[in-house]
Parts: structure tokens; C-alpha cells; sequence
């Protein structure tokens, strides 16, 4: 740990990442942080993967979304959201979206990193 109490700096290799299923629909993304809670961050960082998804959200928390291959799409209640290669999606915290995507990968960061464990409003 550093003076700060996070984790010293560091580099996470792509190739060496553990993908999860994610989301009550496993089979539609997979998931994995880089960076968060465990580095004792208020913000997180990771990748994500989408495969013919159609997600159901309530984001509680700030995000920002970077596109790296892929389409993907994101439904807000102003419209529908659609980004490709090196696009980004910003998405502030109590946006009700759906997630949609055909094939698509995506880095992902939010803040706060640790909003499953705050209260809801």
C-alpha cells in the first residue's frame, strides 16, 4: 500500500484478464475491474463484453463509457445513446438505461466505486 493507503501503481495486461458474467443475464456480458474497491478507489475502471444484450438498468453511480470495438448502444429516457469505435457515453447517476448490443467490447469508468454498498435514496 501506498502513504494514501491504495494500491501502488501498476499495470493490468489485457491478455491476462478473467472475464465474469455479469448482470442477471450472464450470457449478454461479462465483466472485469482493473481498478476499484480492492485498491481501496473511489473510482473503478474495468472492461466489459456484450453479446446480443438487452440489459435493464438503474445506473447508480457516474459512468463514462469508452467503446473499443463494437456498437453499442445505451437507451436513456431522453433517447437512445449509439456509439461506436472510440466513441464515448456519458451516463450520470440515477439514469434508468437499457444496455444494447449485437457484439461489442467496452472500458468502463465509474465513481462512486463503492455505490453497492451505499444506501439507496
Amino acid at each position: 500500500m501506498t502513504k494514501a493507503g491504495k494500491s501502488p501503481a501498476r499495470v493490468n495486461r489485457f491478455a491476462g484478464l478473467d472475464f465474469q458474467p455479469r448482470f442477471a443475464h450472464p450470457d449478454m456480458a461479462e465483466v472485469v475491474e482493473v481498478a476499484g474497491l480492492a485498491d481501496r478507489s473511489e473510482l473503478s475502471g474495468g472492461f466489459a463484453r456484450f453479446k446480443d444484450a438487452d440489459i435493464p438498468w438503474q445506473v447508480k453511480y457516474d459512468e463514462l463509457i469508452l467503446v473499443i470495438s463494437g456498437t453499442f448502444a445505451v437507451e436513456t429516457p431522453e433517447g437512445l445513446l449509439e456509439a461506436g469505435p472510440m466513441d464515448t457515453i456519458w451516463l450520470p447517476a440515477e439514469t434508468p438505461v437499457r444496455y444494447i448490443s449485437r457484439d461489442a467490447l467496452v472500458f468502463y469508468s465509474l465513481q462512486p466505486a463503492s455505490w453497492i454498498n451505499e444506501p439507496s435514496a
